[in-house]
């Protein structure tokens, strides 16, 4: 079990992609959240295996039809917080 923070740039806010990512993340087994931020960027905290959170990964650099991704940054984390499930946060920070 792996943790990652991940944040995606570019135009990722109203073109569903948190809703698509927690469909990835859901068919994943990925859990953790998704989150608009106020920067216009979008962040996720996930944790999940290897190949759940490189596919995850490989889906932000893409992101649904109409996102237009400029950059995805990830860091890898030793801080698992046992995440139950994938949410989307509706509210922005």
């Amino acid at each position: 079990m792996k943790h990652w923070n991940i944040r995606v740039t570019g135009k990722v806010q109203g073109v569903f992609f948190r809703a698509s990512t927690k469909a990835v993340a859901d068919q994943l087994g990925v859990k953790g959240y998704v989150m608009n931020m106020a920067d216009e960027s979008v962040f996720i905290e996930a944790e999940g295996d290897k190949f759940g959170l490189e596919s995850l990964l490989e889906f932000c650099q893409e992101g649904p039809e109409g996102a237009e991704v400029s950059e995805v940054h990830y860091e890898e984390s030793d801080d698992l917080k046992g995440f139950r499930n994938f949410e989307v946060i509706k509210k922005i920070k």
